[in-house]
C-alpha cells in the first residue's frame, strides 16, 4: 500500500497497531508461543510482512537461538525494521519483495501478521500456498488479520467497534472513522469462515482459531507431516 512508502507514515507505524489492534502485544506473545511449540531452539522462522520489525523483535528477544527471514515489498518499512531490531538484526535476513521471490527453503515455522487482509481472495490463497511450500513437514504457520462477517449490517457493526476501540486508545475520532471507511471500501475483506477455508484449501491441516479481537482473527495451521 502507498502508506508503507510514505516516510511520515512509516515513521509513525509503530504507534498504529497498539492503538488499533485489540491485545496487540498479547497477540505477538501468543504467536511466539505457538511457534515455540514446534520450532526448535536453533530453528529458522519466516516472517511475511516483516516491515517495521515489530514481531521480529519480539520473536528474537524471546528466542535467542532462532534465526529469521523477513519478507516485505517496502524498502522503507524494511529500513524501519533494521532500526527497530538494532543489534538483533545479526540474526535476521531481510528480503525486499513478495513471498514468491524469496528463497524456496524449508523453515521451521512462519508468521504473517496484519498483512493478508490487503490481498484479494485468489492472491491470498496463492500466498498461503507459497508459505506452505517453504515450511518443513509439521511446521506451524501463524496468521492474524482483519476477517469480518460479510452481511453489511453485521460487518458495519464490527467496523464501528474497531473504530471505537481505536478512539478509546487515543486515535482522534475523525482519523478512526476514516480508517473504518477505508477498511470497508478498499480492503478485500472475507468472513472468518472463508478465511479458515482458504487455509485448508492451501493445504494446511490442524487449523485452529487462537485469537479474536473485534474485526481481527488469528489462526494457526500446520504443513502436513
Amino acid at each position: 500500500m502507498q502508506a508503507f512508502s510514505d516516510p511520515q507514515a512509516v515513521a509513525r507505524y509503530a504507534e498504529g497497531p497498539v492503538r488499533q489492534v485489540p491485545g496487540f502485544h498479547a497477540l505477538q506473545r501468543m504467536a511466539t508461543l505457538l511457534l515455540a511449540e514446534q520450532v526448535p531452539a536453533q530453528g529458522r522462522v519466516l516472517v511475511l510482512g516483516a516491515g517495521g520489525g515489530l514481531e521480529l523483535k519480539v520473536f528474537a528477544e524471546a528466542q535467542p537461538g532462532w534465526r529469521f527471514l523477513g519478507v516485505d515489498p517496502s524498502a522503507e518499512m524494511l529500513a524501519l525494521a533494521r532500526q527497530t531490531l538494532g543489534d538483533l538484526d545479526a540474526r535476521v535476513t531481510l528480503h525486499q519483495g513478495y513471498i514468491e521471490s524469496s528463497a524456496l527453503e524449508p523453515f521451521d515455522g512462519a508468521t504473517c501478521l496484519l498483512t493478508l487482509h490487503f490481498l484479494p481472495e485468489a492472491e491470498r490463497l496463492r500466498t498461503l500456498r507459497e508459505l506452505l511450500l517453504r515450511l518443513k513437514p509439521g511446521a506451524p504457520l501463524v496468521v492474524a488479520y482483519h476477517s469480518v462477517a460479510q452481511p453489511l449490517a453485521e460487518r458495519t457493526r464490527w467496523l464501528r467497534r474497531y473504530a471505537a476501540f481505536a478512539t478509546a486508545s487515543g486515535v482522534p475520532a475523525a482519523q478512526a472513522e476514516n480508517a473504518m471507511a477505508a477498511i470497508s471500501e478498499r480492503l478485500p475483506l472475507l468472513s472468518p469462515e472463508q478465511d479458515e477455508a482458504l487455509l485448508r484449501q492451501a493445504g494446511f491441516e490442524g487449523v485452529e482459531l487462537f485469537y479474536a479481537g473485534f474485526t481481527f482473527r488469528g489462526w494457526v495451521g500446520y504443513r502436513p507431516g
